[in-house]
């Protein structure tokens, strides 16, 4: 299923009729997205192309953003990003992921300095990418 997302680590219970982790799709299982939602991550993932396209050779590694639940940074890196919005896409729900390891607070950046960052680089170089 991993190959499905990219990014994501491969699973090691793949196919693993025992696997532990079946239990929490019985529990908490994904809301489909309503076509509001949809359309939001739909240009999300547009936007996080342009963002990873202008900023990945300045060497940075992806987003921070603050958790609503433990209010605490969590640091998403690119591909991954991209695999928990796809995967929103598909049903509703993002599976647990491993956090950053060990992460260098400045290889990462926000959405927001992202936006201002592309209208920047859009509005003063129009950049092909």
């Amino acid at each position: 299923m991993h190959d499905q997302f990219p990014g994501l680590p491969p699973d090691p219970f793949a196919d693993d009729p025992s696997d532990p982790a079946m239990a929490l799709e019985d529990i908490d299982p994904g809301i489909p997205l309503d076509d509001a939602e949809r359309v939001a991550v739909q240009e999300d993932l547009a936007d996080l192309d342009v963002y990873q396209r202008l900023l990945a050779p300045r060497g940075f590694r992806g987003l921070v953003v603050v958790c609503e639940d433990c209010r605490e940074d969590h640091y998403h890196d690119w591909d991954m990003l991209r695999a928990n919005l796809s995967q929103l896409l598909v049903d509703g729900s993002v599976r647990p992921h491993e956090p950053a390891m060990d992460p260098q607070p400045e290889d990462y950046v926000t959405w927001d300095y992202c936006r201002g960052y592309a209208d920047a680089v859009f509005r003063y170089n129009e950049p092909r990418i």
